[in-house]
């Protein structure tokens, strides 16, 4: 009877811990993505493609999943529909995807992992524009929002002015195969910052409009392969022109082949698969919560195998930025625990955007 007791308890701990477990492993999973990422186009290969294969890739990963999973309640495809499809999938691949690995190449990897806790408020900007968001400043809940997001922009201009000292750390100091990448990137460092804002609103625009192609096509796997596709065709018309050459397009056993498996299956597929099953649980909030550390985790890994240099305005803008995400992101917690937004948002058919959290089509 003791033991049942026990296992019992056991299980309703592990039962606890399993969101918290899952997503510090989503975590893990997308810094990964930025240092494979990183280190492909250090070696040559061209954004383009990389777009290209991942997106490919994470197409075949959803597919299956998609095709088997909502045969059943996947609505039929319009014209109307198709169209914000394609406008998806230059969003997000095109236009983020491409703008970031440009910014990452004249910043760093670790950089643009800070940059990128910004999407949250960015994105609660542009539904503010559109009337998917409504502020009421009397509320706490709507000033935290506000104060969040003005901290956040705060802390993305710091790192855009202010580099500051290089802190030491005592295995930055080994060299790497890819340390002269690091000192070259310094000369474009604001030009590379603005590359990922590009990004980071594009990242954002994505999520406005992906909100409201779900309220008609309900069928979030089939959308996610879809985007994909539609950003492997349109990235693949786009990489024929700037890497025509064969061997721009020429993979071995090494990151050119390993990358966009990766970022394909674990960044886009696996991601998107464990955030949506710990998002029914404990909310978008909660997923949203963790981003933080994968900037933490990039700084470690980028100084370490990259030989990026870690920059005193790079880790107060960072820690800024993760000060206002916070700030949003508790906002938005106290939108989802009010029963008067609560009963306002199911009557209004979910229109209110949910905070941002990572994207089906990439990390």
């Amino acid at each position: 009877m003791g033991d049942q007791t026990s296992a019992g308890k056991l299980t309703v701990v592990f039962n606890k811990m399993t969101p918290y477990i899952l997503m510090v492993c989503v975590q893990f999973g997308s810094a990964g993505n930025y240092i494979l990422s990183m280190i492909s186009l250090n070696r040559g290969m061209n954004r383009y493609v990389l777009i290209v294969y991942r997106n490919g890739v994470a197409a075949l990963v959803l597919a299956p999943f998609a095709l088997l999973l909502e045969r059943k309640t996947r609505p039929k495809i319009t014209l109307p529909i198709f169209l914000r499809i394609m406008a998806l999938g230059f969003l997000e691949p095109i236009l983020d995807q491409g703008f970031s690995y440009l910014g990452m190449q004249y910043t760093s990897a670790s950089f643009t992992s800070a940059i990128m806790n910004a999407v949250p408020s960015v994105t609660f900007v542009i539904a503010l524009i559109f009337r998917l968001e409504r502020v009421r400043i009397k509320e706490i809940r709507s000033q935290a929002k506000v104060v969040g997001t003005l901290v956040t922009l705060g802390g993305a201009l710091l790192m855009t002015v202010y580099k500051g000292p290089v802190i030491g750390l005592p295995w930055s100091q080994k060299t790497s195969q890819h340390g002269s990448t690091a000192a070259s990137s310094d000369k474009h460092w604001v030009t590379g910052t603005l590359l990922l804002l590009v990004g980071c609103v594009s990242w954002s625009a994505f999520y406005v409009l992906q909100m409201e192609t779900l309220k008609k096509y309900p069928a979030e796997l089939s959308l996610a392969s879809l985007i994909c596709l539609a950003g492997s065709m349109q990235s693949l018309a786009i990489a024929l022109v700037v890497a025509h050459h064969p061997s721009s397009w020429a993979v071995g056993w090494d990151t050119r082949l390993f990358t966009p498996l990766y970022t394909g299956i674990v960044a886009s597929g696996v991601t998107y698969y464990v955030q949506g099953l710990v998002m029914k649980t404990r909310g978008p909030v909660f997923v949203t919560a963790f981003n933080p550390l994968c900037m933490i985790i990039v700084a470690a890994l980028g100084s370490l195998i990259l030989a990026e240099k870690l920059h005193l305005g790079s880790v107060l803008g960072g820690i800024i930025i993760a000060i206002g995400l916070y700030s949003v992101v508790w906002g938005k917690r106290k939108d989802y625990a009010s029963p008067e937004d609560l009963s306002t948002t199911a009557a209004k058919g979910n229109q209110e955007l949910p905070i941002a959290t990572t994207n089906i089509a990439t990390t």
